[in-house]
C-alpha cells in the first residue's frame, strides 16, 4: 500500500511539474511575441511594462505549480538529505514568488478582493 502511494505521489508531482513547465513556456512565448510587437511599433508608452506584467503573472503561476510539486514530491523523498534539498528549493521558490508578487503590486497597486455577501 505504501509503495502504491509513493508511486502515485511521484507521478502526480511529475504532472504538476509538467504543468509548471507548460505555464512558464506559454508565458515566455506570449512575452516574446509581445516584446516583438513592442519593438516593431517602437515608442509605445507603457507597452514594455505591460509585457513584463503579463509575463510576471505567468511566472507567479508557474512558481505556485512548482511549489505544489515540491510539496507532493516531499512525500516520496527517501532520505533526510532529499527532504532538506526539497525544503531549500521550496523556500527559494517561495521567496521568488513573494518578491515577484510585491513587484506586481508596486506596479499595479494593491489588489482589492471582492466581498460577496
Amino acid at each position: 500500500m505504501e509503495a502504491a502511494l509513493f508511486a502515485i505521489a511521484d507521478r502526480l508531482a511529475l504532472l504538476i511539474d509538467a504543468a509548471a513547465v507548460l505555464v512558464a513556456s506559454g508565458g515566455a512565448l506570449e512575452a516574446a511575441i509581445g516584446i516583438t510587437r513592442v519593438v516593431a511599433r517602437r515608442n509605445t508608452p507603457g507597452a514594455r511594462k505591460d509585457v513584463w506584467r503579463g509575463f510576471a503573472v505567468w511566472l507567479v503561476l508557474a512558481l505556485e505549480f512548482q511549489l505544489a510539486a515540491d510539496i507532493v514530491h516531499s512525500v516520496v523523498a527517501p532520505s533526510w538529505q532529499d527532504v532538506g534539498m526539497l525544503a531549500a528549493i521550496a523556500v527559494i521558490r517561495t521567496f521568488l514568488n513573494i518578491f515577484l508578487e510585491k513587484d506586481l503590486e508596486r506596479v499595479d497597486g494593491p489588489r482589492v478582493e471582492a466581498v460577496t455577501p
